[in-house]
């Protein structure tokens, strides 16, 4: 697998990436002269300051409707970096954490790192997404987290308020940390943080890299309870902070994010009823949720009994549109789907579905 990325990079100019759930849409001209500024006064020279730099914690705040008083913010090298941080801070090998089958498997593994067991709850079926009567079920003595992706990776569900406020209630009930990790919050209808339900317990993983298409920047943050903060900060090595220019980028976006998120949401939908049109014409391939409250898609096909792994090949080095095989999402599921995102150019996109269907169907001979 890791030679489709080694050509992929080696051609980005040419490639359609629609593997990786980044975003590549224009966003704000302000973003770019952030950035340039940034580069022309050589920030870059001098170690940032440690905390980050000033005014970006608060503008997370006030994306989140959160209060300053009640809790803290680590500006973190992406979301990922930050759930590694709380996973090590807060796991040990007695421990065990429930999360979801599909899911970001990177998590799973940082649990694993962490001496703990993870409890994979199947959703590969209808509603596609965890229920209350599932995550009550699996836990016992020893669990310690919940892991709550929300909307959901890769599947594009979405938890409503209800669904929230019961899964917080179980982690009250339970006294379990609730991990709350909303990189695809923007892409959804509706979105509900869970410290709404359950503030004293609850940890938010926030990123960059797909609502201001800065997954190249790596940047993200850590939101706890100040009381939290404190056991997660001896975990985190990072104390010279974060690149610098990525939180120039960062705070830019922030300030203008009401002239640009519309924009990316939209042409993210409209890419979406493309993708469902050309899945639907597809004999043994279809959507399990449709409309997704992410940037991305899962499209089953495995009843065209296609490898995806064949799939993702075919569609990189025949037509170079770059798209993932199931099977970094799940081990139990993942030989079922291809997994496709669409926040980029709706010339991109219908790119895709010009030749998604050449590909099943030469698949098919």
């Amino acid at each position: 697998m890791s030679s489709n990325f080694d050509y992929a990079h080696k051609h980005r100019d040419e490639i359609v990436w629609m593997s990786q759930n980044t975003n590549t849409i224009p966003i704000s001209p302000e973003i770019e002269k952030a950035i340039m500024e940034s580069v022309k006064s050589r920030e870059y020279n001098l170690y940032p300051f440690a905390p980050g730099i000033f005014g970006l914690k608060e503008a997370i705040f006030k994306d989140l409707g959160l209060s300053e008083d009640e809790f803290d913010c680590l500006i973190t090298p992406g979301g990922i970096e930050a759930l590694y941080i709380l996973n090590r801070a807060l796991l040990s090998k007695e421990d065990n954490v429930i999360a979801s089958d599909p899911s970001f498997m990177p998590i799973h593994h940082q649990v694993r790192l962490s001496g703990a067991e993870i409890k994979e709850l199947p959703v590969y079926h209808e509603p596609w997404k965890l229920t209350e009567e599932q995550v009550k079920e699996a836990v016992d003595s020893q669990t310690k987290m919940f892991l709550l992706i929300d909307p959901l990776n890769p599947l594009g569900t979405h938890y409503s308020r209800d669904e929230v406020k019961a899964f917080s209630e179980v982690c009250e009930d339970h006294d379990l940390f609730l991990i709350d990790d909303i990189t695809y919050r923007d892409f959804s209808e509706s979105h509900t943080l869970t410290n709404e339900f359950f503030s004293e317990k609850t940890i938010i993983t926030y990123s960059f890299s797909k609502n201001c298409g800065f997954a190249g920047m790596r940047i993200g943050a850590l939101i706890a309870p100040k009381d939290i903060m404190k056991e997660l900060l001896p975990y985190n090595t990072n104390v010279l902070s974060v690149n610098i220019i990525a939180q120039r980028a960062a705070l830019a976006a922030l300030h203008t994010k009401n002239q640009w998120v519309d924009n990316v949401v939209s042409i993210s939908r409209k890419n979406q009823e493309h993708i469902k049109n050309c899945v639907e014409a597809i004999e043994g391939a279809f959507l399990p949720v449709f409309p997704s409250h992410t940037n991305m898609f899962v499209i089953d096909i495995s009843e065209t009994e296609i490898n995806p792994d064949t799939v993702e090949e075919r569609m990189l080095y025949d037509h170079h549109v770059f798209v993932r095989g199931g099977n970094y999402l799940s081990k139990r599921f993942g030989n079922r789907f291809v997994r496709t995102s669409f926040s980029i150019p709706e010339k991109q996109c219908l790119k895709f579905c010009e030749v998604f269907p050449k590909v099943i169907h030469e698949q098919r001979k």
